[in-house]
C-alpha cells in the first residue's frame, strides 16, 4: 500500500532508534527548562539549577544525559563548567514541540483554527 507510493521511504532503524531516544530525553519538564535556559546562552550548573527551580544535582545528572546524547555539550573553564544547546537542531525540536503544545486545547485535540506557522515562543541562540 504505502510502498505503492512514489516517494514514500521509511527512515533506517538507527534513526528510528536515535530520533526516539531524544524524544525520550525531551520528554521530562527539568530537561525542556534546561535546554531552553541554554538555547538563550551558555550557563553553568548553578544558575541552570536556579532557572530549572531543581537542586544542583539533580540538573548535573540531567546534562549527562544530555550531553551523552549530543543535545547539550560542555567548555571547561577552569574548576568551571558552562553548558550550552549542541546546535541549531535542539533549537528546532524544543521550538517545535513547545508550538505543538501551543496548539493543542485542553482536551487533547489539535486546535484547527491556528493557520499561523509562527511558534508563540521566540527561541535566541547565542551568539
Amino acid at each position: 500500500m504505502h510502498t505503492d507510493l512514489p516517494d514514500f521511504d521509511m527512515p533506517n532503524e538507527e534513526q528510528v532508534h536515535l530520533a526516539a531516544e531524544s524524544f525520550r530525553l525531551l520528554s521530562d519538564p527539568t530537561r525542556i527548562k534546561i535546554l531552553w535556559a541554554l538555547l538563550q546562552g551558555e550557563s553553568n550548573v548553578a544558575c541552570l539549577a536556579e532557572l530549572a527551580d531543581a537542586a544542583p544535582t539533580t540538573v548535573s545528572q540531567h546534562l549527562a544525559k544530555l550531553r551523552l546524547a549530543g543535545l547539550v555539550k560542555g567548555r571547561r573553564e577552569g574548576t568551571f563548567v558552562y553548558y550550552s544547546a549542541a546546535d541549531e537542531h535542539v533549537r528546532r525540536l524544543l521550538a517545535q514541540g513547545l508550538y505543538h503544545a501551543d496548539h493543542i486545547d485542553r482536551d487533547g485535540q489539535a486546535d484547527h483554527q491556528a493557520g499561523d506557522q509562527t511558534p508563540a515562543v521566540t527561541v535566541r541562540t547565542a551568539s
